[in-house]
């Protein structure tokens, strides 16, 4: 695909690194838009469908043929003339991606990691800092992703709903407006979080996504996953262990100064989803009707939030003696499943810079992006 001269003047130019199911969604929906709009992914093959369509087909609560600027497989290209760099890959990715694009981020590019899952950002900017790099202006992190959508082929996605409210956060933290400022012309649904500690541990995904597929396991295997994930796979059993182990995260946010939403609350901020109980609340919400659960346990539901969003939660939670039971348990299972110890290959304190750190040195890093 040719690079064309943008249409939309004025309109700053997104870079969405990625082109799985978040990314087709995210890059097309942007395109629909009339934003200027590059696609990067290291698989050629998936680029090549979107290139040789010149887009992507939009299906779901939006409509419509998303006209691509540019798609491609080399990251220079992607970044060049980008505004905000929206990272749209596994967070088991979010290293290789600072890697790839280490030497091609410029002074004034804003780099958004959608979601970063807990502590991305902090991974990500120790590891641009670790290849050397003073740029770009500013690394933020989602606090999930602004999508429920699956894509249908290579060049095509169905977008199942869009979140009423997404918080965001930058480090440093007093740039968030910034960001914001001009993501918001895209996405008016991102609000403001007060920093990255926020965005990291209100990661109701963390909790959601490896209880119900463990729970789920028996009939994920017997079935390949062929039931609605929410509305069957959840039963007030399987609530009850969710609220323990979101009971956990919440408690390491108060430990470390910070105020989360319960998932219950979430719901209804995300989706204004009622019910007087989490299990009622997962019930009526309507975005999650028709979303199937996983056909294997070889799920990034289990490879991804287990060692990135759980494992540096407990982590860190050991840290500062904050007891995580249920969260250890269901990294114990998971390891034992795929005979994988996530505990080592997770996203652990040490590896994202926060090893022996106390509570005003890690706030101080999350908050400034310094060191003490």
């Amino acid at each position: 695909m040719p690079k064309r001269k943008s249409s939309a003047e004025g309109k700053p130019t997104f870079a969405v690194l990625g082109a799985g199911h978040g990314g087709l969604a995210m890059a097309g929906h942007l395109a629909l838009m009339g934003f200027p709009t590059h696609l990067w992914n290291r698989s050629k093959e998936k680029i090549d469908h979107v290139e040789d369509r010149g887009g992507i087909d939009v299906m779901g609560v939006v409509e419509g043929f998303g006209r691509l600027e540019l798609a491609t497989a080399d990251m220079k290209e992607a970044l060049s003339g980008a505004d905000i760099v929206m990272i749209v890959v596994p967070a088991s990715g979010h290293k290789d991606v600072a890697e790839k694009c280490a030497r091609h981020l410029k002074q004034g590019q804003h780099v958004v990691l959608n979601p970063g899952r807990t502590f991305g950002a902090l991974e990500f900017l120790q590891t641009l800092r670790n290849k050397g790099v003073r740029g770009p202006s500013t690394v933020s992190e989602a606090q999930t992703f602004i999508y429920v959508s699956r894509h249908t082929d290579f060049a095509s996605s169905h977008i199942m709903q869009i979140k009423n409210s997404v918080a965001m956060a930058t480090i440093p933290a007093h740039r968030t407006p910034k960001v914001l400022k001009v993501v918001t012309r895209a996405f008016p649904q991102f609000v403001p979080a007060s920093n990255v500690l926020e965005t990291s541990l209100d990661n109701v995904g963390a909790v959601f996504h490896p209880t119900l597929t463990l729970l789920n396991a028996t009939r994920i295997e017997s079935t390949h996953g062929d039931f609605e994930y929410y509305l069957e796979g959840v039963t007030p059993s399987t609530a009850r262990i969710l609220e323990a182990a979101d009971a956990e995260r919440v408690a390491l946010g108060t430990a470390l100064g910070v105020r989360l939403h319960t998932a219950r609350e979430w719901l209804y901020l995300s989706y204004d989803s009622p019910g007087r109980t989490l299990y009622e609340a997962i019930q009526a919400t309507p975005g999650y009707k028709g979303v199937r659960a996983p056909a294997t346990l070889t799920h990034r539901y289990i490879l991804e939030d287990v060692p990135m969003s759980i494992v540096p939660m407990v982590s860190v939670g050991r840290q500062l003696g904050v007891e995580t039971p249920t969260l250890a348990s269901l990294v114990n299972l998971a390891s034992l499943i795929h005979d994988n110890d996530f505990w080592k290959s997770g996203r652990t304190a040490e590896r994202v810079g926060l090893a022996g750190r106390s509570v005003k040195d890690i706030r101080l890093l999350a908050v400034e992006g310094a060191r003490s």
